[in-house]
């Protein structure tokens, strides 16, 4: 008994002195690249009329033989890489996308892909722009409190599968891609994870959704009157279908209020305490809006969404991934994040890189 009761304490002693920190990232997108001025051959617009109301100029589009999971497997490759981990080290993988290819899930395909042994966890998690930051946040915990040590981040959508391109109104605005983190456990004075501020809000899932429904097909239960409703028909998702006014204004009232309590969650209020602003890469018009509330000025805030568009669970390790790479963010740099989207969710995380 005295031997057990040792153990767990050192156990207990472990877990409360580990942290956890960024050690790599990665991204891939598509080779077919979509410009404003392709957008105008088939839908009422033009470059001008896109770029001044959201930012973007060109996104990246699925085509062909690619795939979303292959992407995110690149990118997943790619942050293992800078990160020196090899994939058998790998102690959990967690998948934020909304559009994978297959509806219950693409992460165990990841880990297959990746060569990780020991048939690590791996599973998918759902939330469309939140995605990637609750990603985090659940990698977070399960090293501070499950005991993990290297835990695999992908956020990965395409979400042009689930768009009309026929409406001007949402079509300009999305892209595909995959980015990608290796969270690793660390010793409780080199944590890099300060502080996490999580919400979601159910009343306005209308503004934001892409809802299930049944086809417009022959009723075979019509022949037999007592079966109404069996057997189910052959059913689908819905177009993407956005409020842009409202979710405009959702962000940019919810979104400075989160990083603000996420700053102080993590001891550090104030818009001078942090090195960069990293947004969901939703619309230039939000990032600038979000930037102008917290008082931080544009030389501090990452965004690559003139080059990508709204590439949802994708758009924060994306713009991470290039920015690390060109050599903008550096070790020790702390940065300001936040995702918003449907559900609604938001979610803010106050980090160090490196």
């Amino acid at each position: 008994m005295c031997s057990n009761t040792a153990k767990g304490a050192e156990e207990l002693s472990r877990l409360v002195n580990t942290g956890c920190k960024l050690v790599g990232c990665g991204s891939a997108v598509p080779s077919l690249r979509v410009t404003n001025n392709d957008l105008a051959k088939f839908i009422d617009t033009n470059d001008e009329w896109i770029s001044t109301r959201t930012g973007i100029r060109n996104r990246r589009v699925l085509s062909g033989k690619e795939n979303l999971t292959d992407l995110a497997i690149e990118a997943a490759q790619k942050a293992l890489e800078m990160a020196e981990v090899d994939p058998k080290d790998v102690d959990l993988i967690l998948m934020c996308s909304s559009s994978g290819d297959d509806r219950f899930g693409s992460a165990p395909v990841i880990q297959k892909a990746l060569g990780c042994k020991h048939n690590p966890l791996a599973f998918d998690i759902t939330a469309a722009c939140s995605g990637f930051l609750l990603g985090l946040f659940s990698a977070s915990c399960y090293i501070k409190a499950g005991g993990l040590k290297n835990v695999l981040v992908v956020g990965a959508d395409a979400v042009s599968r689930f768009v009309d391109w026929t409406d001007r109104g949402s079509c300009i605005l999305f892209g595909d891609a995959a980015g990608a983190v290796l969270v690793q456990a660390c010793d409780i004075g080199e944590d890099g994870l300060f502080g996490f501020d999580l919400h979601s809000d159910g009343d306005g899932k209308r503004h934001l959704m892409s809802t299930f429904k049944e086809n417009e097909t022959d009723d075979a239960s019509s022949e037999n009157p007592s079966m109404t409703s069996f057997p189910p028909k052959c059913s689908s998702y819905s177009y993407l279908q956005m409020n842009g006014k409202e979710i405009f204004k959702f962000a940019v009232r919810v979104v400075p209020q989160s990083i603000e309590a996420a700053l102080e969650k993590a001891g550090l209020a104030g818009s001078n305490n942090f090195d960069w602003l990293l947004l969901h890469q939703a619309n230039q018009r939000i990032i600038d809006g979000v930037a102008t509330r917290l008082e931080v000025p544009s030389e501090r805030v990452i965004s690559n969404v003139a080059n990508y568009g709204n590439t949802s669970a994708a758009s924060i390790p994306l713009a991470l991934d290039e920015a690390v790479r060109g050599g903008k963010v550096q070790p020790g740099h702390v940065i300001a994040a936040a995702g918003f989207g449907a559900g609604l969710t938001w979610a803010s995380a106050i980090f160090r890189w490196g």
